[in-house]
């Protein structure tokens, strides 16, 4: 499978991180640490290590999972940590695991001693498909999503099909809600294959379409100045659910469950704000129904969303800006829509379960 690039570094697929040893073998870091939550410690390490002819010349560094934890608190842990085992800027930091670690490890590594090298190896779907591509590392701020971070490149990226047997099928699920937007905002012949496709067992050409599909578009537009703001669509009304989902449900949701939830929502503005056609409105709509598990955004809640989609990083000047689909496969970005929209746009989503 044909490599990747992006400014200066590569994605690499399917290589059962051969690169990786050379790489390893080649460079003179000082130190070499692995980043990885408990559970792709004990599930994925052992897989890394096997593909690396048991490479064990590195310390773990290791955090607990979850989105929760991804905030300064945990980010300071790490830093201590790395101070405690006397990493110096030539050290090397591997973000073993989903998006949370990638995440998280690449902003710990971009901003310590004002930076040093990190690779990402992403153990799950969503992070193969999103957030180990594109340069951005993030941590959240009191359930607010990534509203801390920098644009910050690995040395690599690996994508290993291996690792998808470790993870959940909720998991899945959740990354598969990226790869559907993908195929909505650019690619309308992606989207009608995902129709058809399995989440459970996703094949690695899907993966590495929606791969592409993604770093096209971040390698236009590095810094999110224009197009690369489609990417956001589904996010901003879902990240808003996630955030109030994250502070109030004993089980909250996973990011592509909200993420699913904000393409329905934001479907209905393309529709009453865009070009989307009811029948492609339509169209997603029951795909995605079909797909994720029902979940009830109360009435109570409505008003609270509304004040977290004030803290999106896309507003400019006060102004709650969303990216909206002209049709299935095009999508625009910088669009206003009314608070009354946005009420009714969580309402047609409601109706879609009949709640």
């Amino acid at each position: 499978m044909a490599e990747l690039v992006n400014s200066g570094h590569t994605i690499h697929f399917e290589t059962e991180l051969q690169p990786l040893k050379t790489f390893l073998e080649d460079a003179k870091y000082s130190k070499i640490f692995v980043f990885a939550d408990i559970n792709t410690s004990a599930h994925c390490l052992p897989v890394f290590q096997a593909m690396l002819d048991d490479f064990s010349t590195f310390d773990v560094i290791e955090t607990d999972p979850g989105e929760e934890n991804k905030n300064i608190d945990f980010c300071i842990g790490i830093w201590k940590t790395l101070l405690d085992f006397e990493a110096d800027r030539k050290a090397l930091m591997i973000n073993l695991g989903g998006g949370v670690i990638t995440d998280m490890g690449g902003f710990v590594a971009s901003t310590y001693k004002r930076g040093i090298d990190f690779i990402n190896i992403p153990t799950t779907l969503l992070a193969q498909v999103d957030a180990s591509v594109g340069g951005k590392t993030g941590i959240d701020i009191d359930n607010i999503k990534n509203m801390i971070g920098t644009f910050s490149l690995p040395q690599a990226v690996f994508i290993e099909s291996a690792f998808l047997k470790t993870v959940p099928e909720r998991e899945l699920l959740s990354g598969f809600a990226e790869m559907i937007k993908h195929g909505l905002i650019i690619d309308k012949d992606y989207y009608e294959a995902l129709k058809t496709s399995d989440y459970k067992n996703i094949s690695p050409e899907l993966v590495y379409q929606s791969v592409a599909i993604k770093n096209k578009v971040v390698t236009e537009d590095p810094l999110e100045k224009g197009l690369r703001k489609i990417l956001n669509f589904g996010h901003t009304i879902g990240h808003a659910v996630e955030s109030n989902s994250l502070s109030k449900d004993k089980k909250p949701l996973t990011h592509g469950e909200a993420i699913a939830i904000g393409m329905i929502c934001e479907g209905w503005l393309s529709h009453k704000n865009s070009n989307l056609t009811r029948a492609e409105l339509e169209d997603l709509t029951a795909f995605i129904k079909v797909t994720y598990p029902q979940y009830t955004i109360k009435s109570k809640d409505f008003k609270g969303i509304q004040e977290l989609l004030k803290s999106d990083k896309k507003n400019e000047h006060g102004q709650i800006l969303f990216s909206l689909l002209e049709s299935i496969g095009q999508c625009e970005y910088n669009c206003k829509v009314s608070d009354q929209d946005v009420i009714e746009s969580l309402n047609y989503y409601n109706s879609v379960y009949d709640i």
